[in-house]
């Protein structure tokens, strides 16, 4: 973890650095958080961590250990599933708005989110992936105008990060996403907004397949392995 400079969001950039390490695998399900340890490693107070750790509690991405503390919740299928077929149908949503209200901006700002995530793809990061995509559908919430969808999805977010940071690390391939999200764009674009929405679902859809399989067979592997062992 790099050292963080002393901003009024703190906790904020607390939250997001260990998120970042779960979603990069460097704290895998089960590892112990240490609050000591995370503010000494990011050259910070107590408080923010603490601050951090708790809402990371209440999000599902951490959970108690036996006796005290805190470690990393395993990531449970069946929640993911839920969870992407809520976003599917707020992707769309927000997506036929956005088509609907604003393909100038569309037009004007999309293409640069694209080339970034391009980019990101090309350097393998996840990190930069991550925060590419994020980026990208964040963009499309503030076109469609809808001040509730934002702020509905960002109770999501976080699991979602840790969901494909856990994917990625595996190296399951991100397949054609951001020749989708060029799609995407381009409806958007159009103004053509029930292709757009149409697009959105099936991103999501596909996007959740892809990682609920990784996630399975991953657990299968594990009972695999205990059961020789």
């Amino acid at each position: 973890m790099k050292v963080i400079a002393m901003q009024p969001n703190l906790a904020e950039q607390v939250h997001e650095a260990i998120v970042t390490e779960i979603a990069e695998g460097k704290l895998k399900p089960g590892a112990r958080v240490i609050q000591e340890q995370i503010a000494q490693e990011l050259g910070v107070s107590r408080q923010p961590v603490q601050q951090a750790l708790l809402l990371l509690r209440k999000q599902g991405v951490l959970r108690d250990a036996p006796g005290r503390g805190l470690i990393v919740a395993p990531l449970d299928p069946d929640y993911v599933r839920n969870m992407y077929d809520i976003r599917a149908v707020l992707e769309g949503l927000a997506f036929r708005r956005a088509a609907e209200r604003n393909p100038g901006r569309a037009a004007a700002s999309g293409p640069a989110l694209i080339q970034a995530g391009r980019k990101a793809e090309a350097s393998g990061s996840v990190a930069a992936l991550i925060d590419a995509d994020l980026r990208f559908h964040g963009f499309v919430y503030e076109l469609s105008e809808n001040p509730l969808i934002a702020p509905t999805m960002q109770a999501q977010w976080t699991y979602t990060q840790r969901v494909m940071g856990a994917v990625l690390v595996r190296d399951a391939k991100p397949r054609d996403i951001w020749d989708q999200h060029q799609a995407l764009l381009r409806a958007v674009v159009a103004g053509e907004g029930g292709a757009a929405e149409a697009l959105a679902r099936q991103h999501i859809t596909e996007a959740a397949s892809l990682m609920i399989d990784a996630l399975q067979a991953e657990a299968a592997a594990a009972r695999e392995s205990e059961e020789r062992g």
